[in-house]
């Protein structure tokens, strides 16, 4: 019997349906409409962007296709903290992750190992109160893959970021560019370098560098960016736009 503190879902109905069919129907399309492409090894880490569905779903879905029916004993979501400000990693350890979709099962002992055995590892419940940037990734999950826990032998890394925020498209374009190179690099220092120096922003600089940090740790050396899209493409205003990017790294065959 599930036991623990449920973290509830509290931006559906804003940034993504309430109403669990309609939101599976909207995922399945954005997933269908991705094209799967040919990579050059098996996919352990990810970025996707967590703005609301109607402006990134598309992007979203050009990097969970490419994971579509994988089998991942584990999937970690690394997200920014919009809201709260604390030192090190807010790890959820108070009971599962819901959405409308249903429970996603949170690996509590792995989360509380993590909290006792490393310092910068604790569990801050304002940093996941109100969080988005993981809430919106956990129903692409749930759709694209089968059952999985979330937070080890296989494992996939998410990494939650959009890029550039509130510039007109043109502006948002050149900022964004810099950062998909580092990422076409797969170099992490050139990322934390380029948004360090103000040549590109991303608010999730952080998540997107550890995941590439820890992705080469487990073997991948490839990377490849899937999508580049501005909310001025998706949704049609072009004057203050937010930049996404989906992109994965891989162990090459």
């Amino acid at each position: 019997m599930y036991q623990g503190t449920p973290r509830r879902p509290v931006v559906a109905g804003a940034f993504y349906p309430a109403e669990p069919h309609q939101l599976r129907a909207e995922i399945e399309r954005y997933l269908a409409a991705a094209r799967r492409q040919e990579l050059p090894g098996e996919v352990v880490g990810l970025v996707s962007p967590h703005a609301g569905y109607v402006y990134s779903g598309p992007v979203a879905a050009s990097a969970y296709r490419q994971v579509a029916g994988e089998v991942y004993d584990l999937v970690v979501v690394v997200s920014p903290s919009h809201r709260t400000y604390f030192a090190g990693f807010s790890v959820y350890s108070a009971g599962d992750y819901l959405t409308p979709l249903g429970e996603v099962p949170v690996d509590l002992e792995l989360a509380r190992r993590l909290q006792a055995e490393y310092d910068g590892f604790h569990f801050v419940p304002q940093a996941h109160a109100g969080e988005h940037a993981l809430e919106v990734q956990l129903p692409f999950l749930q759709v694209a893959l089968p059952a999985f826990r979330l937070l080890p032998l296989i494992m996939l890394l998410v990494a939650s970021s959009d890029l550039s925020h509130y510039h007109p498209q043109e502006e948002a374009v050149l900022l964004d560019r810099r950062l998909v190179a580092a990422v076409e690099a797969n170099d992490p220092r050139q990322l934390w370098q380029t948004v360090e120096s103000g040549q590109a922003e991303a608010c999730g600089a952080g998540p997107m560098t550890a995941v590439m940090l820890t992705a080469a740790r487990l073997g991948a050396t490839a990377s490849r960016v899937l999508d580049y899209r501005t909310s001025g493409d998706t949704a049609g205003d072009r004057r203050q736009v937010v930049g996404y990017l989906a992109a994965v790294f891989c162990r090459e065959d």
